[in-house]
C-alpha cells in the first residue's frame, strides 16, 4: 500500500526513519548489555509512536508488526523473557521487514516482505504455509488508542521498573556492539529508492532560520543603498553632461568675441573660469561622497554575503553520527556471519561536514568496514593462538583537522603482508621488482588501493566479490579527498581518509604557468620556496632537490599538463626572487609522497567557489574542477593526486622513447671509474654504441689521474671502489675549479636515502642506483647533462 498524500507521505518517511534508527540502535545497546533494562520503555515507545503513525495512515502490516515488536519487548520488561540471541535476531528480522515495508509504502516499490511470517517469526513459530491477508489476526489485543502518538504508558498498563540487577552478567553474543557515545537520532531522512544513499531532508533549529532571515533584510537595506549610489552617479552624469555642452558653447562664443570687443572676451573667461571651479568642487563633493558610500556599503555587502554563505554552509552540515550509526548493526551481522568476536567502537560521530560528503562517504567507509572484518580480524581461535584477546577490536573514528576533517577505520587483526603486496604486484606486472625493492613500506602499504589488487585467495561476498580499495580510492578522489594506510603485521591496520568539509568552496594557492592562473588546494601544498637551477641534480634519471635533508623529485608543471613551450619564461619578472635564474616551486603532498611542482609565479591565496565539471569533462585528467577569479577569468582546479600518476606515466613513456633517440654523431667523451670488470665492460659497450667516446678507470685514485692527463665531458663512478671511493674521487674533482662544471654521474648499489644526500652533498649532478640500472636512464641523464 502506498500512501497518496504528498505530504503526508513525505511526513511518515522522516518520522518512521528516525524510530528505526532509535530502535535499532537501542536493540543493539540491550544485545551489548542484556541485564541493562533502563531504555526498555523509551523502546517500547518508539515502537509505539511508529505503530500509531502507521495505523493512522492506513499502514496495516507496519502496525501489525511494530505492535507485536513493542509486545516482544513488553515481555522482556515485564521479566516474562530474558534477552538471548535468538530473541534479538527475531526482533532484528522483524526490524528490517518493518524498514521495507515503510519504503512500500513510501515509494510504491513492492517490498517482497511476507507479513504472516514475519509475525509468526516474532511470536517465536515457524509456519509453513501463509494464509490470505485478509485474514491475519493481530496477535495480542491492544485497547483503542485515542491518540496514535502517545506513549506506551496512555494506553497501556506499565510496569514498575525491575530492580537493578546486583552484578552485571557478561554477554554472550558473538559480537560486541560498543560506541563510544550516545548520538541523537539522524536528523535526515536518507533515500536509497534508486540504489544510492541521498539525504533528501535536512532539520534545522529556527534560531537558525532566523539569523538567515534577519542577514537576508540586511541584503535588502544594502540593495537600497546601492540604489541611492546609482542616483548620485546620475547626478555626477548629468554634471557632466550640461558642463561638456556649456564648454562647447562657450568655446564658440569665445572664439567669435575675440574678433571683436578684448574686453568682453576677457570677462566671458574669467565667467567661464568661475563656473568651471564651482563645477568641480560640486563634482569633487559628489564622487568623494560616493567613494565613501561606495567603500562602505562594499564592506557591507562583504560582510554580509560571508555571513549568508556561513549560515547556508551550516545548514548543510551534518554530524557524521547520521551515517556512523547505520555501522553497528552492519557490524554486529557480518561479525555473526564470519562468526568472529568483535568490539566495535565509534568515536567522533559528532564532527561535522557537508551532507553531499555524508551522502558520498558511505558506501566506501561500509566497503572499508567489511574488508576490515573479512580479511583484516582473525577468528577468536587464530587471535588466541597468536597470544591476542578472542575479541577483535574495531574502532571508526572522526575528528577535525586543520583544512577538513579525518576518518579513520582501525582494527587489531592480522595487518598488511608487504610480502604478499610485493609478490601480488608482480603477478599484476604492476611494478618491476628491482622498482619495489626501492619503495618504502608506505608506498608498498599504499599499492593495495591499485585497481583489482587484492591478496586475499579467496573472493567472498562480505568484502566486495573481488572489488578491490581502488574504487573507495576513487570516490575518495572525487570528493577532492585522499586516502593512506598505515600497518603493522600482526598488529593491525589503519585507513585514514582526509577530506575537506565541504564541497561547494575551496582555500586554494593561486600560482601562473606559461601566463594562465591554476589553482591547487592548499590542503595537499607542503611548502613553497625558490629553487635554484644549480639546486637541481639527478637521480635515477629524475631531477631532484633536497628538502630538509630529503630529496624531492621536481617537475615542470607545464610539462605535465603538456602546455605549449613558450619564451615568457626568461623574460618573466622575478616576482621578489632572490635571483634570476630561482624558480618558484610548490611542494605537493599526497599521503606521504612528495612532488616539486616548477612554476612561473605564485599569485595569490584565496578562498574560491568551486564550478562543478559538466558530465561530458567530469574526469579530465589533472583538473579538479573549475572556478571563475575576480578578474572574470575561467581558473582550472588542479588534482594533486593525478598530477602524481601524470608523472609516473610520463617517466615511462620517456624511458620507452629513449630506445630510439641513440644517433651514430659523436656525443662526447666520458670516463667510466668502476672497479668490477664485468659493469665496466657493459656501461662501456653502453656508452660507445651511443656514440660516446669512453675511457676506463678501475678505481678513483686511477680515475682521477686519467682526468687531469685528458679532458672529459663527464664521469660515470661507483662509489665503493679501493684506493679512493666515488664520494672521495668527487670532492676531489670539485675542490679544483677547472672540473667544476664537469658531470657527474655516481652509479651505485647503495639505495637509501642517506646514501643520495651523501652523493648530492660531496658534489654529484646525478645517482643511478644499480638496482634501478638500465641503459635507458644512464643515456637520458647523460645526455641532459653533457
Amino acid at each position: 500500500m502506498t500512501i497518496e498524500d504528498e505530504e503526508l507521505r513525505s511526513t511518515f518517511q522522516a518520522a518512521s526513519e528516525e524510530h528505526l534508527q532509535k530502535l535499532e540502535a537501542g536493540l543493539l545497546h540491550l544485545e551489548q548489555n542484556p541485564q541493562d533494562l533502563s531504555g526498555l520503555e523509551d523502546l517500547m515507545r518508539e515502537a509505539h509512536s511508529l505503530k500509531g503513525d502507521a495505523r493512522m495512515l492506513g499502514v496495516k502490516d507496519v502496525a501489525t508488526l511494530a505492535h507485536q515488536w513493542e509486545h516482544l519487548l513488553g515481555s522482556i520488561y515485564r521479566q516474562e523473557a530474558e534477552v538471548s540471541a535468538e530473541i534479538c535476531d527475531r526482533l532484528y528480522q522483524g526490524l528490517d521487514a518493518i524498514a521495507a515495508l515503510v519504503k512500500e509504502a513510501v515509494t510504491g516499490e513492492p517490498a517482497g516482505v511476507d507479513t504472516f511470517h514475519t509475525l509468526a517469526r516474532l511470536m517465536g513459530s515457524q509456519p509453513t504455509e501463509s494464509p490470505a491477508p485478509a485474514s491475519t489476526p493481530e496477535p495480542t489485543p491492544e485497547p483503542t488508542e485515542a491518540s496514535t502518538t502517545s506513549p506506551a504508558a496512555a494506553s497501556e498498563p506499565t510496569p514498575e521498573p525491575p530492580a537493578e540487577p546486583e552484578t552485571e552478567v557478561p554477554p554472550s553474543q558473538t559480537t560486541t556492539i560498543q560506541p563510544t557515545s550516545a548520538e541523537p537520532a539522524a536528523s535526515s531522512t536518507a533515500s536509497s529508492s534508486n540504489g544510492e544513499y541521498r539525504i533528501d531532508t535536512i532539520r534545522v533549529e529556527t534560531r537558525h532560520l532566523d539569523t538567515l532571515m534577519t542577514q537576508a533584510g540586511e541584503l535588502t537595506v544594502t540593495n537600497v543603498r546601492f540604489a541611492h549610489r546609482l542616483a548620485e552617479l546620475d547626478e555626477a552624469i548629468a554634471l557632466w553632461e550640461d558642463w561638456s555642452r556649456e564648454a562647447f558653447n562657450n568655446r564658440l562664443n569665445v572664439h567669435q568675441t575675440q574678433r571683436g570687443d578684448r574686453e568682453q572676451a576677457i570677462q566671458q573667461l574669467q565667467n567661464l573660469q568661475d563656473s568651471v571651479e564651482e563645477r568641480l568642487e560640486k563634482l569633487g563633493k559628489i564622487i568623494t561622497n560616493l567613494q565613501k558610500a561606495t567603500y562602505e556599503d562594499t564592506t557591507r555587502l562583504d560582510t554580509l554575503t560571508n555571513d549568508l554563505e556561513a549560515g547556508i554552509r551550516t545548514l548543510r552540515l551534518l554530524p557524521l553520527s547520521t551515517i556512523f550509526n547505520l555501522m553497528p548493526r552492519m557490524v554486529r551481522d557480518l561479525s555473526h556471519q564470519q562468526q568472529k568476536q568483535v568490539n566495535f567502537a565509534i568515536e567522533g560521530g559528532d564532527t561535522h561536514a557537508d551532507k553531499r560528503i555524508l551522502e558520498e562517504i558511505k558506501d566506501p567507509l561500509m566497503h572499508i568496514i567489511r574488508n576490515a572484518i573479512d580479511h583484516g580480524l582473525e577468528t577468536p581461535t587464530e587471535r588466541e593462538t597468536a597470544g591476542k584477546p578472542a575479541v577483535g577490536t574495531l574502532y571508526l573514528r572522526a575528528y577535525q583537522t586543520a583544512n577538513g576533517i579525518a576518518i579513520e577505520v582501525e582494527d587489531d587483526g592480522r595487518g598488511l603482508d608487504l610480502d604478499q603486496i610485493r609478490q601480488k604486484a608482480l603477478q599484476k606486472g604492476l611494478y618491476r621488482e628491482e622498482e619495489l625493492e626501492n619503495m618504502s613500506t608506505t608506498q608498498l602499504q599504499a599499492l593495495i588501493f591499485e585497481p583489482g589488487f587484492s591478496t586475499s585467495t579467496t573472493i567472498t561476498e562480505v568484502s566486495g566479490r573481488g572489488v578491490g580499495l581502488d574504487v573507495v580510492r576513487t570516490n575518495v578522489e572525487r570528493l577532492k579527498g585522499s586516502i593512506e594506510v598505515e600497518s603493522q603485521v600482526g598488529r593491525g591496520s589503519t585507513i585514514r581518509i582526509h577530506l575537506g568539509t565541504t564541497l561547494a568552496t575551496a582555500h586554494v594557492l593561486l600560482v601562473e604557468c606559461q601566463s594562465i592562473p591554476f589553482a591547487l588546494p592548499v590542503e595537499f601544498v607542503d611548502t613553497s620556496l625558490f629553487v635554484s637551477q644549480d639546486d637541481i641534480f639527478a637521480i635515477e634519471g629524475r631531477e631532484t632537490i633536497l628538502l630538509e635533508e630529503h630529496p624531492v623529485s621536481v617537475v615542470s608543471l607545464a610539462q605535465i599538463l603538456e602546455l605549449p613551450a613558450t619564451n615568457n619564461h626568461s623574460d618573466s619578472p622575478s616576482n621578489g626572487r632572490t635571483s634570476s635564474k630561482d624558480l618558484p616551486c610548490i611542494v605537493i603532498k599526497v599521503g606521504e609522497e612528495k612532488l616539486g611542482l616548477l612554476v612561473d609565479k605564485l599569485l595569490d591565496e584565496q578562498d574560491v567557489i568551486l564550478k562543478p565539471q559538466s558530465k561530458l569533462l567530469r574526469r579530465i585528467r589533472n583538473i579538479a574542477g573549475a572556478t571563475i577569479l575576480g578578474t572574470g577569468q575561467v581558473c582550472m582546479v588542479l588534482n594533486p593526486t593525478d598530477l602524481l600518476k601524470s608523472v609516473r606515466q610520463s617517466r615511462t613513456i620517456q624511458e620507452v622513447s629513449q630506445e630510439v633517440s641513440e644517433t651514430d654523431t659523436q656525443m662526447g667523451s666520458v670516463l667510466v671509474v668502476e672497479d668490477s670488470i664485468a659493469i665496466r665492460t657493459q656501461e662501456k659497450r653502453i656508452l660507445e654504441s651511443a656514440g660516446y667516446e669512453v675511457t676506463t678507470a678501475v678505481d678513483g685514485l686511477d680515475g682521477f689521474n686519467k682526468l687531469q692527463t685528458y679532458s672529459f665531458d663527464a664521469l660515470v663512478s661507483d662509489i665503493q671502489m679501493p684506493n679512493m671511493d666515488g664520494l672521495e674521487l668527487t670532492r676531489q674533482i670539485r675542490q679544483n675549479p677547472k672540473y667544476k662544471e664537469l658531470p657527474i654521474v655516481l652509479v651505485t648499489s647503495m639505495a637509501n636515502e642517506e646514501d643520495k644526500r651523501k652523493g648530492a652533498q660531496a658534489g654529484a649532478n646525478a645517482y643511478i642506483t644499480k638496482s634501478s640500472f638500465n641503459q635507458e636512464v644512464l643515456l637520458e641523464t647523460l645526455k641532459r647533462l653533457v
